[in-house]
């Protein structure tokens, strides 16, 4: 019988993380969720059987290796993560408060680095594994309104190459996934509420994105992907 996969997921919020949840169980990994809100993870563990809930906040340190201790007590080592929290601040480099931008690198930067560094040892161990991180197009320019962001997520996508050159040649796919759109979500509608349907991205298909990232054979693996709707300009 092979071995039912793990994946853990970070950011699990009502638009994108849910569907990156709903991917990977329907690809047939258990998943453990890790978010903030205990109540919405609770209510997707009872709709999906193969999701268990984490209540964390993944800027505490100590908060996250508990709940990495108790993921593998209860469901085994990690084959997957998908880290898809993210910390925003929007305004230019006057009007933000510095400490914002500080809380959004922990966020973006310091727990993509803790997680990476107690779960990749187990999967340089079986020479496998999977490390997808989810990034928009901040990290590859700084505008003017995105100082209290763009930074943050440069560096993410620095560090998330600096692991990748590291662990590829150790059997762990590494990927960076840019998504260079609008997520469709209630918020992000009330905010256009005059743009086509067309101009959103949907959360599923950058789930199937990410699953068909973490399912690449070895012999074509993406490290740099960028993702937008077909009306998008860029």
């Amino acid at each position: 019988m092979n071995e039912q996969k793990i994946a853990i997921v970070t950011g699990v919020g009502p638009g994108t993380g849910t569907a990156i949840v709903r991917r990977l169980v329907a690809d047939g990994f258990k998943v453990a969720m890790i978010a903030r809100n205990n109540e919405r993870l609770r209510k997707l563990e009872e709709e999906l059987p193969g999701a268990l809930a984490f209540a964390v906040d993944v800027t505490d340190t100590n908060q996250l290796d508990d709940a990495l201790s108790r993921i593998e007590e209860q469901l085994g080592r990690a084959h997957v993560l998908v880290h898809n929290a993210v910390g925003g601040t929007f305004g230019n480099f006057q009007q933000i408060d510095p400490k914002a931008l500080e809380a959004n690198f922990q966020t973006n930067v310091m727990a993509l680095l803790h997680l990476v560094r107690r779960l990749a040892p187990s999967m340089i161990e079986k020479g496998e594994g999977a490390i997808v991180v989810t990034g928009n197009t901040s990290a590859l320019r700084g505008k003017s309104h995105f100082a209290g962001f763009a930074p943050t997520k440069a560096a993410q996508r620095i560090l998330a190459e600096s692991i990748a050159r590291e662990l590829g040649p150790q059997g762990v796919h590494v990927a960076y996934l840019v998504i260079d759109a609008v997520i469709d979500v209630e918020w992000t509608r009330k905010m256009r509420p005059d743009a086509a349907d067309d101009f959103f991205i949907q959360s599923d298909d950058i789930a199937a994105e990410i699953s068909h990232l973490i399912h690449q054979p070895r012999s074509a693996w993406t490290f740099l992907a960028e993702i937008r709707p077909f009306g998008e300009k860029w």
